[in-house]
């Protein structure tokens, strides 16, 4: 049961999985502090009720240290065994060097590939997809792979439509060699023509030639995020369904980016799902953590005995872009 259909050959596995979530808990009456809401407007349109923010010497290369570190204990592998290192972030906010590299470095790899990917909310998904590929192909032994965002310094504390949804923290999982498929096939995509639903508002080299503007922010057209994803993204699910062989009631969990509570229930109640199939609801203590929602979520459940390493898990990550992706996954250890 729950066996994901695939080629002939190499194939893939996570093998363990650890996260990094800053101790600063930000609660809904604090975030109101700024904006004109409440705890229950907000609980009620997004299922938040805390979320997370990283102290200011906090940054995206140190959280992905500490999930990183904490990945390579549950798996097993040594630093010295990872052959590459993917971090998928936006809130990365130096144009060069790359993340990775100074994340290898930090953990005491030697000298692997190391690469960032920018993919908004689905960054973890496509970077997992790329790992899955490269140890498929022979390219590379063990992988690991890593979402982190620090969106808590992007928003505008005083914008009352994105202020409370983003947050911080941290997710990886170390891929590797398997004798069976664990990681199926993904199914991804963009729709360019809405590249405009979630922007910075202007680009830093404007802003900083330009007396008077405001500094760049992150802005988001709800309603349309919204839509697209509580329409299109249930299809896409069937599509990575499809893609993996799996039927919906050979899940054990659904693990969609934790965008918002309603959004969830939508595609939840789209797929049809049984009624023993756990659904990720990370969103409630954490927020939205973009690229590094979907191993956080992944953890949340583990950590509280809602799914064990084994289970056969539905991911899918959707976001600025407007992007997606997602895969069927036999989940790690951690």
């Amino acid at each position: 049961m729950g066996a994901i259909s695939t080629t002939q050959g190499r194939q893939s596995k996570m093998l363990g999985l650890g996260v990094y979530r800053p101790e600063r808990v930000v609660t809904n009456d604090e975030i109101c502090e700024f904006i004109d809401s409440s705890d229950e407007w907000i609980q009620t349109r997004s299922g938040i009720k805390n979320r997370r923010f990283a102290e200011p010497e906090e940054n995206v290369v140190q959280m992905s240290i500490a999930a990183g570190r904490k990945a390579l204990e549950a798996s097993g592998i040594s630093a010295e065994q990872i052959d590459t290192v993917i971090v998928a972030t936006s809130t990365h906010l130096e144009l060069t060097p790359q993340a990775a590299a100074k994340v290898a470095h930090g953990l005491g790899t030697k000298g692997p590939a190391a690469f960032d990917i920018c993919a908004g909310c689905a960054g973890f998904c496509y970077a997992l997809a790329v790992a899955s590929d490269l140890v498929k192909a022979g390219t590379s032994q063990y992988v690991l792979v890593i979402g982190a965002e620090q969106l808590s310094v992007t928003t505008d504390p005083y914008d009352r439509t994105t202020r409370f949804i983003f947050a911080d923290g941290a997710g990886a999982v170390v891929v590797g060699q398997s004798d069976e498929t664990e990681i199926g096939p993904a199914v991804w995509g963009s729709d360019g023509s809405q590249s405009d639903a979630i922007v910075q508002t202007t680009d830093w080299y404007e802003y900083i030639t330009t007396e008077g503007l405001e500094r760049p922010w992150i802005r988001m057209n709800g309603i349309s995020v919204f839509r697209w994803a509580a329409f299109e993204m249930g299809k896409a699910a069937q599509r990575v369904l499809d893609a993996a062989g799996i039927k919906t009631d050979e899940l054990h969990a659904f693990i969609p980016h934790q965008a918002n509570s309603r959004i969830t229930e939508l595609l939840a109640r789209s797929l049809n799902l049984d009624e023993g199939t756990t659904v990720a609801n990370d969103i409630a203590e954490t927020g939205n953590t973009s690229a590094a929602s979907i191993p956080l979520a992944m953890e949340e459940l583990l950590r509280t005995g809602k799914a064990k390493a084994g289970d056969t898990a539905l991911l899918l990550a959707f976001g600025a872009g407007l992007s997606y992706a997602g895969q069927v996954v036999k989940l790690p250890t951690l």
